[in-house]
């Protein structure tokens, strides 16, 4: 049975390696194609780490991180991140900022997913947020490496009453397997009212 519960503080800094491993390994996957590395990792999670209002959701299989979900106020992420939404009516100081949903191929569909989210929305209204917002790459349907049989997220974050913010993006760079060098991608935000 796999166990899904909410980490902070040390219990979170406690997995932080844990999570750099998972993230290099799933985003390594369509649509993010992403050629991480230990040291990247270390640096970026580090916004967690230092964070007492960032939250880890992790699912265990015997103690064995197999899936993790982050999210930090949208104010204390970084400013690529929070800048498209200084347009909104809503201050950041109202958002809950959902990082990233990462979870090992062998333990999808078991809802685990759904309990990432619970968890996550859970810990935006103890913290007084009333707004959850995450982003996604978006990638071109030509994309010569898109998997024929790949289906998007979309449908299940509809489903959870997320909707896409028309105009509302970001560009960050990373570099895409196979590449030398980074590259900018577009990320789409997605949001939902608590």
């Amino acid at each position: 049975m796999i166990e899904v519960r909410s980490l902070q503080g040390a219990e979170l800094e406690a997995h932080l390696e844990e999570v750099a491993a998972l993230r290099i390994a799933v985003f390594r996957d369509w649509p993010y194609l992403y050629d991480g590395t230990l040291d990247y990792e270390r640096e970026y999670l580090k916004t967690y780490r230092d964070n007492p209002g960032a939250l880890l959701v992790g699912a265990f299989d015997e103690g064995r991180l197999v899936g993790a979900s982050t999210s930090t106020r949208m104010e204390d992420h970084a400013e690529a991140f929070a800048a498209p939404f200084r347009a909104l009516d809503i201050p950041l100081t109202a958002i809950l900022y959902g990082a990233e949903s990462v979870l090992l191929p062998p333990y999808r569909g078991q809802g685990i997913g759904h309990r990432f989210f619970d968890l996550r929305e859970a810990h935006a209204r103890a913290q007084g947020r009333s707004h959850v917002a995450f982003c996604s790459v978006l990638r071109p349907e030509s994309h010569p490496q898109r998997p024929a049989e790949y289906r998007t997220n979309d449908a299940f974050w509809l489903g959870r009453g997320y909707a896409p913010l028309p105009g509302v993006m970001a560009e960050f760079a990373w570099r895409d397997l196979g590449d030398s060098s980074d590259t900018m991608k577009p990320l789409q935000f997605w949001m939902r009212a608590l």
